[in-house]
């Protein structure tokens, strides 16, 4: 490849600037240059402020059903994208729709880290220990219903802001646990948290959970020959099978939908569960079958599990 970046000529790679944000822009920014054996200042990192950062938003606790669903996180880094401003966008996949803006294509994948949710709280290990009617923070209406699901007694209240801010929540006494992403955790090194992993089969992770997705123009060739050398093939398989389960069940922030694939081989296991925002019912299910066929199993499984909860499920809302 002849016309690789410089550090007179940097990749811009755009992102929010929560430390989270940051440190996942970071390893994206080192797995580039290590690829091409380049500078650290080859690679420009942009902070660029999306909707879902105003502080006074995440300061009123609003859900983001409130506020405009998953493109809070990612409409100003893709309209700068498409205006040219910025070469790449580095993402949580969580926070990513399933369509990309026409112009756009999502098709890097980093390897993934721990898929786990972290319960967080300095007196108890598990939210089978929390005392009746305790309160619960959490801004995941996923993480609301499987609580609520196992733990109707809880009070569970609505709480925003980047992994620092829930934690300053939980010391000044607005709950007494909460919920984080294990690989948000591990990714800025925060062992000192109070921190529990909740296994896949207590409390199934958001699609996507755990993975950096790298997006770009869909006409920039330069950057997407060099994305192919960093993008995790094993990834993108899992992937495949999660979004298109959450792709053919709904995919916005109103409906809580969990599911986590993993392989075996040339075998692919998908786990999905669909649930009332208020945890009064869930519909789970499991679907085995060849990787190649990821996409095609995620759209089994949710139809299946549509099936079962019949018409007007999501229909219910908080």
């Amino acid at each position: 490849m002849t016309d690789l970046p410089t550090p007179h000529s940097p990749l811009k790679l755009g992102t929010r600037g929560s430390p989270l944000a940051l440190a996942q822009a970071h390893e994206t920014q080192q797995r580039l240059a290590a690829a091409f054996d380049l500078p650290l200042d080859a690679f420009e990192i942009v902070v660029i402020k999306t909707t879902g950062d105003d502080r006074s938003l995440i300061d009123a606790d609003r859900p983001l059903k409130e506020i405009g669903n998953k493109g809070l996180f990612t409409k100003e880094i893709e309209e700068a994208m498409l205006a040219g401003t910025i070469d790449l966008a580095v993402h949580s996949m969580k926070d990513m729709p399933t369509e990309q803006p026409e112009g756009l294509v999502l098709d890097c994948y980093l390897p993934r880290e721990d898929v786990r949710d972290a319960f967080i709280c300095p007196e108890f290990s598990s939210i089978h220990d929390l005392p009746e009617g305790a309160v619960v923070g959490t801004s995941s209406l996923r993480r609301r219903a499987q609580l609520l699901h196992r733990r109707p007694d809880l009070t569970v209240v609505e709480f925003r802001g980047n992994l620092q801010t829930r934690l300053k929540k939980l010391h000044d006494g607005v709950a007494r646990a909460t919920f984080l992403a294990c690989a948000g955790l591990n990714r800025l090194g925060m062992t000192e948290v109070p921190q529990t992993a909740i296994a896949p089969e207590d409390m199934l992770p958001a699609v996507a959970q755990g993975a950096i997705g790298i997006e770009r123009r869909s006409d920039d060739t330069r950057a997407r020959d060099m994305l192919a050398a960093i993008h995790d093939a094993t990834t993108a398989l899992r992937l495949n099978a999660e979004r298109a389960f959450l792709a053919a069940l709904d995919g916005s922030c109103e409906t809580p939908i969990a599911a986590l694939a993993e392989l075996d081989g040339d075998s692919l296991r998908l786990r999905g569960e669909i649930l009332k925002t208020d945890g009064s019912e869930a519909h789970a299910g499991e679907i085995t079958g060849p990787v190649a066929q990821g996409a095609e199993l995620g759209r089994s499984l949710a139809a299946d599990l549509l099936s079962r909860a019949g018409d007007g499920f999501f229909d219910h809302k908080l």
